[in-house]
């Protein structure tokens, strides 16, 4: 098979799997990862092939999305398998579980294309839809959009990232604004500068307009 046919049909697979989503995770952010990653590919001389197929599939097993990751995974891989090599598949599925942020948790995969996808995907986190998408999954999971109450959480275990003590505004600070510094590639920090700009912009927009007084 060759290599823009099975594309095709993983767009497909992972565009059933994300249809409906509200959580900032649907298929168009699936679409803005793989776009960014394959530029990012290009400049580092990456392998675009599994880049792509990777940024494509990068949600199909993350824990804020599913229940069950033990058949998302097994579906995936089953998936994969009619498709692929041995080789490609072990390489995709080690960055799909290696490239989430988990509060703070995460670790920053080995491979160059591991990299570039986690690069991507932080990418998509920052800038205009980087806030859009924070208030998207803050309204999923019932967050309020700030609440001064709240203090800013550090050190935090996945458990404690993933609960809902925590608004909207917080997130910024306890993920958003940490990404910049987190990019594994000069071609991600480049486009990570402008977008990071614009997040400090937001919140100190937001802030003014929070603390009006009369």
């Amino acid at each position: 098979m060759k290599q823009q046919e099975i594309i095709i049909q993983i767009e497909n697979y992972v565009r059933s799997l994300h249809q409906g989503d509200s959580s900032g995770h649907d298929w168009y952010h699936i679409d803005r990862v793989r776009n960014l990653a394959v530029h990012i590919a290009r400049k580092e001389n990456a392998n675009q092939f599994i880049v792509e197929c990777a940024a494509l599939v990068h949600d199909v097993i993350d824990d804020k999305l599913h229940d069950n990751l033990e058949a998302q995974k097994a579906q995936l891989e089953s998936f994969l398998n009619e498709r692929l090599n041995s080789k490609d598949i072990n390489e995709i599925m080690y960055i799909v579980e290696n490239i989430s942020y988990k509060g703070g948790n995460g670790v920053i995969p080995t491979s160059i294309e591991g990299k570039i996808v986690q690069d991507a995907d932080r990418l998509d986190a920052i800038g205009a839809i980087g806030v859009a998408r924070t208030f998207a999954y803050g309204g999923k999971k019932s967050r309020s959009m700030f609440n001064p109450e709240f203090k800013i959480r550090e050190n935090m275990t996945i458990e404690e990232y993933r609960s809902d003590q925590s608004s909207s505004m917080h997130h910024f600070y306890e993920k958003i604004l940490k990404l910049k510094d987190l990019m594994n590639t000069e071609a991600a920090l480049e486009l990570a500068e402008e977008r990071h700009q614009f997040v400090e912009k937001f919140i100190d927009e937001f802030m003014k307009e929070w603390n009006f007084k009369i």
